[in-house]
């Protein structure tokens, strides 16, 4: 049997269905119920069945953290797991090897909050070489303070105001609603010489379909066009937060570069 819904579920659901941009009348074309119903269901005068919330939730696209927490609230035990990739051998056998395939280039795997969980030799290499203070490598276990942060890569971003602030408006969109991801951005904010413009996110500009990345190293400056890579269809929470960046060389020089690296 259910436990009894708790108070949070109808603000939950609004909360998921404004955020989405849906109407009550987008959201019941979309589950196949009335808009009545989800009308009652969003001032608790009716109460979700387990298939009811889980077909909210995916029309909604929520992540499966999310869709736990709404069948929690709705009075239902959480539908996805946590397991970590090392209790999944499946999962990490592909990400040795997807790591190993890479080399000698960069690959960095992170969570929801870009922390790195697991890099590869190569980006081990370039992150040793980038670093302006190798006191404060503690500190550069998350992709954005690398790039934000004085003391860790961000000297040897070339062009970094416009690297910036195009990862900071993609952080921008993702972080509406999560609380993590909003002291995140707060934080990014609080580092020295950070334009106040930052501060203002224009989302009618629309988000760049790639990133490249370029970095003096060495004395050389090195091109990478990046690009990230999520599990299709997971059912785990842990594996459907998690990211791949991989860089992919855009010039000979920076090949020739990744390979020296590897040989020293």
């Amino acid at each position: 049997m259910p436990r009894e819904p708790t108070r949070l579920f109808p603000a939950l659901l609004r909360h998921w269905r404004t955020r989405r941009g849906h109407s009550q009348l987008d959201l019941s074309l979309a589950a196949e119920v009335s808009s009545r119903h989800v009308s009652f269901l969003e001032t608790g005068r009716a109460q979700p069945s387990r298939e009811m919330v889980l077909r909210l939730a995916t029309v909604l696209d929520l992540p499966l953290r999310d869709q736990n927490a709404l069948l929690e609230a709705a009075g239902f035990a959480a539908a996805f797991s946590e397991a970590t990739p090392e209790r999944l051998p499946e999962i990490e056998r592909a990400l040795e090897r997807m790591l190993a395939q890479q080399e000698p280039y960069p690959m960095v795997v992170v969570d929801h909050r870009y922390d790195v969980v697991r890099t590869n030799q190569g980006a081990a290499r370039l992150l040793a070489r980038t670093i302006a203070d190798p006191t404060a490598l503690a500190d550069a276990n998350n992709v954005f303070r690398l790039v934000f942060d004085p003391r860790l890569a961000r000297a040897a971003i070339v062009d970094w105001e416009r690297t910036a602030r195009a990862l900071l408006s993609r952080l921008y969109r993702e972080s509406i609603g999560d609380p993590e991801l909003t002291g995140l951005v707060r934080g990014l904010l609080e580092y020295p010489d950070v334009p106040p413009s930052f501060r203002y996110p224009d989302f009618s500009l629309p988000s760049e379909p790639t990133m490249v990345l370029r970095l003096r190293v060495d004395g050389e400056e090195l091109s990478f066009l990046t690009t990230m890579t999520m599990f299709s269809a997971p059912q785990n929470v842990t594996l459907d937060e998690l990211r791949i960046e991989t860089y992919f060389p855009l010039d000979d020089a920076t090949v020739a570069a990744c390979a020296r690296m590897a040989a020293s």
